[in-house]
């Protein structure tokens, strides 16, 4: 758990499960940097901390001896192509109910995990009995074009989301954001697949055409420090927010005037659901899925060059009025899909279904 979006939907469903129907243990990597220990205590939940993936023989000696121990009904591995230790391990020691989840693909730029992926991936279906994904995208990836999965929604709090003009304007405020600065925004952990200099790269070509313009990064991860740094040979820094890893990431979508993440690749991204809720126009890499797309009003763009992102961003930056007038707190589109409460419930039948069966 390193505070990334697949920790953050993990820990969005737990809060809303019905735990007097289903109660989750977590296992986590001794590792980890961000795990919200008080919040599961408090929720009933319990934390086994083993060794991390890359000692397998501890960690794989670690799996079996507490999925022995514990005898849990359910593992539901959400690691994706690593789902193969923990789903052999507790295979191994009789675990009835073995789930496989996947949260991500593979792109370019990451030799090294990709090679990875890429000698796991055929295990992808010898050890569940149950697969699941976040999008139809990242399931066939994982487990196959043919494959049978069942889509598990990235879902979030829509109320929480939900577009407000006042918590936009205490929000800026407390930024230091003037009305009439147009503020770029992105949320993710500082890692290559987020492609955070890309951004970098669109600001510095915004600048001469647009001056009151600033990028805001929320998140935080390895590599911030060098993109902080990119920022600073650009001479661009006073355009530039480092939020860091933040709580009230809701209210800050408030505060900005367009998303944009350049992903190199992504399974279903959910802080691209938040911002939609938020009402913000949104701006994808061409390698994300269009399935996050569920108001039908998003744009995806390539990445090879930072030129059409800036000429798109500009359009949006010379709309009038844009700060009050073109946002919603409505709901549009697909959007209902990712109620996190319905989609809660749901998880919790099909725990419930798995075991009866």
């Amino acid at each position: 758990m390193l505070g990334g979006g697949v920790e953050a939907v993990v820990m969005n469903y737990y809060r809303h499960i019905d735990r007097s129907k289903v109660q989750f243990d977590f296992l986590v990597d001794e590792d980890s940097t961000r795990v919200p220990e008080d919040e599961i205590t408090a929720l009933g939940g319990r934390i086994f901390r083993i060794p991390p993936y890359q000692h397998p023989i501890r960690y794989r000696r670690e799996l079996i001896r507490l999925m022995r121990e514990q005898q849990w009904p359910i593992v539901h591995s959400n690691i994706n192509t690593l789902s193969v230790f923990p789903l052999s391990a507790a295979k191994k020691v009789g675990v009835p109910v073995r789930i496989a989840h996947s949260h991500s693909t593979m792109g370019k730029g990451e030799f090294a995990k990709n090679a990875m992926k890429l000698v796991l991936r055929p295990f992808a279906n010898v050890y569940p009995t149950v697969r699941f994904a976040c999008s139809r995208y990242a399931g066939k990836w994982l487990f196959g074009k043919n494959a049978d999965f069942t889509v598990i929604p990235n879902a979030i709090e829509l109320d929480k989301f939900r577009f407000n003009a006042e918590t936009r304007k205490q929000t800026r405020k407390e930024l230091g954001i003037l009305d009439d600065t147009f503020l770029i925004g992105h949320v993710g952990r500082f890692m290559p697949q987020k492609n955070q200099s890309f951004l970098v790269d669109v600001l510095a070509g915004l600048l001469p055409k647009c001056s009151d313009v600033m990028l805001a990064f929320v998140g935080d991860g390895p590599d911030r420090t060098a993109v902080q740094q990119y920022v600073e040979e650009l001479g661009i820094a006073d355009h530039v927010l480092f939020l860091g890893q933040r709580s009230d990431v809701n209210r800050l979508y408030q505060a900005f005037d367009v998303f944009c993440l350049p992903s190199l690749y992504e399974g279903l991204c959910v802080v691209g659901i938040e911002a939609q809720r938020a009402g913000l126009p949104c701006l994808f890499s061409d390698a994300i899925t269009r399935e996050v797309d569920v108001t039908g009003a998003s744009r995806f763009m390539p990445i090879t060059s930072p030129e059409e992102w800036i000429s798109f961003i500009s359009a949006i930056e010379s709309l009038s009025n844009l700060h009050s007038s073109k946002r919603s707190d409505q709901i549009s589109g697909d959007i209902e899909e990712y109620d996190i409460q319905r989609c809660a419930n749901s998880l919790v039948k099909k725990y419930e279904s798995f075991i009866c069966e």
